[in-house]
């Protein structure tokens, strides 16, 4: 009996100890290359270029920005527009009204010397976001963008989302520890003139890097439904009030390609069942050296933008704050716990004299360890 169990373990053992995580073995490969980020905004608005450099694949340092470069754009008539460098490698036009008759190019020059240029693209035309849509699904909430292009011309998307909510912190502090100025040693607790209100009540950004591409070539018609985001179940992000901004990007068809397969380089790796690293190429190119490689592919098209606020009372039974649990401790010395937050007196000896109190994980009383507190302009 013993003999006819080893065979299916050793085999399970086996399927198991093959799936190791992928390391590339090219990690001595020359790193330092131009990275081109962005696309050339042929709407009523300004263009963003990102330019960074390349690192080995398993190098987790920090991002490499490239600053001080000159960059513009460049038209077939010959005439310019200079972009400035805004922070950390970002380099932004004025607000542009780009001809869509004309072919464009980026042009950059580096503080080495180094000259850069992506091939001449026609402009894309972006159709409208038609409607962002939300409905529950699997116990959580699923939001779609929807959008169509009358003239099945687009066929290549590409999206970004960004999103803030409002949140709430479960307890509001209303006692504090009392700190000593020299030790800076816990000595007590006392109560606030006020409750610290200052961090009850906050909100979080998030801005996704993922890469969203959306293909209809194979539909008889030019029409987008694609569920861009989902907030599981009881997700803190609809606790309040949830908001999201979605911009979509017409692609031409070289320009998905590349993305395609950046988003299988930087999205898919990590195992031998994953798709291996593969060569990016694009559409810019080193004109001062040819044969020194560049990533990047600059497309010229528009930046359609929809918005969506998504109100917690909209939902059923939808949490309004993460789960969390209060202890009472006596107001003792072994009892002053840095790592545990004060909140309000459970107790009192007398009129004034704190007998025991309440106490939570940080958490759950300071919402600015999971956000800010400073209000977003455009919120409600």
């Amino acid at each position: 009996m013993m003999k006819k169990i080893y065979i299916p373990i050793i085999a399970v053992l086996l399927f198991f100890a093959c799936k190791e995580v992928f390391n590339p073995p090219v990690t001595s490969a020359v790193t330092g290359y131009l990275v081109v980020e962005g696309f050339i905004n042929s709407g009523n608005g300004a263009s963003t270029i990102k330019l960074t450099r390349t690192t080995k694949l398993v190098d987790s340092a920090a991002t490499i920005y490239e600053h001080n470069a000159q960059v513009k754009i460049e038209d077939e008539s010959n005439a310019t527009y200079p972009l400035y460098e805004r922070d950390s490698g970002n380099y932004v036009s004025d607000n542009l009204f780009l001809n869509p008759a004309l072919k464009y190019r980026i042009h950059i020059t580096t503080t080495n010397g180094d000259e850069y240029i992506s091939d001449f693209t026609a402009v894309k035309q972006t159709p409208p976001i038609d409607s962002i849509s939300w409905k529950v699904e699997n116990g959580g909430v699923q939001i779609y963008v929807n959008a169509h292009d009358a003239t099945n011309t687009t066929r290549y998307y590409q999206h970004k989302y960004s999103e803030t909510w409002e949140f709430q912190s479960p307890f509001i502090k209303r006692i504090t520890y009392v700190i000593d100025p020299v030790s800076s040693k816990i000595i007590g607790v006392t109560e606030l003139p006020n409750a610290d209100t200052s961090i009850f009540k906050c909100w979080r950004t998030q801005t996704p890097s993922n890469i969203l591409l959306t293909s209809t070539e194979k539909l008889s018609e030019d029409k987008v439904f694609l569920p861009i985001r989902y907030i599981e179940p009881k997700g803190g992000e609809l606790s309040i009030l949830y908001y999201i901004e979605v911009r979509q990007y017409a692609l031409s068809h070289e320009a998905y390609l590349f993305k395609q397969k950046l988003k299988k380089n930087t999205e898919q790796l990590g195992t031998i069942f994953d798709p291996q690293p593969s060569e990016l190429g694009g559409n810019v190119h080193c004109i001062t050296n040819p044969s020194q490689q560049v990533v990047g592919f600059v497309d010229v098209t528009q930046e359609q933008v929809a918005k969506l606020f998504i109100n917690n009372k909209e939902l059923t039974n939808w949490p309004q704050t993460i789960p969390c649990s209060e202890e009472v401790v006596e107001n003792k010395p072994e009892n002053y716990d840095p790592f545990l937050m004060p909140t309000h007196v459970y107790e009192y000896i007398g009129r004034n004299s704190i007998k025991s109190y309440y106490v939570a994980d940080p958490i759950c009383v300071d919402c600015t360890l999971r956000g800010t507190n400073v209000k977003p302009l455009f919120w409600p």
